[in-house]
């Protein structure tokens, strides 16, 4: 079976259609011509729609400052295989080199993705993608640009995006932003905010997605309470 059968055996569904069908469709066609995959679908998005999508942005924040270091593509190898898996991690890898070799129209690629995936979804790509652009502990400007871009196109709002972004600084400031709350809102209006923002990012939202992805976005949940732990304890208040 060829070298991607894990990626396509729980279907492509709409990823395999449109600028991302076009873009990885040179790696996974000597798979077609077989008859093992199961049939390719344009319902709800799964597991590997998602994944394949990541993939494809993932590679245009790698590109972001005009080349593609082996230290980049060991830290996305070791991203994937603490969130997925080793087995996953390895085939990932694969099709992302791939997918590097291929020019991709961003633009079109995110409003496929907005189109077909739901918001929360959405959320957690960006998620993803901050953590991947952090993996050498530092977003850097040009990874910055491409993110914000992906975001925008992908139509996160502002306070998402600055929710989000927000998770990887450690400061008090950032706190009241991972919340959207103003730093003079009162106590009251904090635990309402947490509750609004817990229930936003709440892992569950994201099950359809298989179990794998389900867990890997505990980590915006942990984030949100964390940044809560953090502002209770600055202001005194349980």
């Amino acid at each position: 079976m060829a070298k991607y059968g894990k990626w396509i055996a729980g279907g492509l569904g709409w990823a395999f259609f449109g600028p991302i069908g076009g873009i990885i469709g040179f790696a996974l066609g000597s798979l077609l011509e077989g008859s093992e995959t199961k049939t390719i679908y344009r319902g709800r998005t799964s597991r590997n729609s998602f994944l394949v999508s990541l993939l494809v942005l993932v590679a245009e924040v790698m590109r972001a400052d005009g080349k593609v270091l082996k230290s980049e593509l060991d830290y996305v190898k070791g991203y994937f295989v603490t969130n997925f898996g080793r087995e996953a991690a390895k085939e990932a890898l694969m099709l992302l080199k791939d997918i590097l070799k291929q020019p991709v129209a961003l633009k079109d690629v995110c409003a496929q993705i907005r189109s077909h995936m739901d918001y929360s979804s959405r959320l957690q790509l960006i998620h993803f993608l901050f953590g991947i652009a952090n993996a050498d502990g530092v977003v850097h400007a040009n990874e910055m640009n491409v993110i914000t871009n992906i975001s925008n196109w992908l139509g996160i709002t502002g306070a998402d995006f600055d929710s989000i972004k927000s998770m990887f600084i450690d400061t008090l400031d950032s706190s009241y932003r991972v919340l959207e709350v103003d730093r003079n809102a009162t106590n009251e209006e904090i635990k309402k905010a947490y509750r609004n923002m817990a229930l936003k990012y709440h892992p569950d939202k994201l099950g359809h997605l298989g179990e794998d992805i389900r867990k890997a976005s505990e980590e915006k949940f942990k984030k949100v309470n964390e940044a809560y732990e953090k502002i209770k304890r600055d202001r005194g208040f349980n």
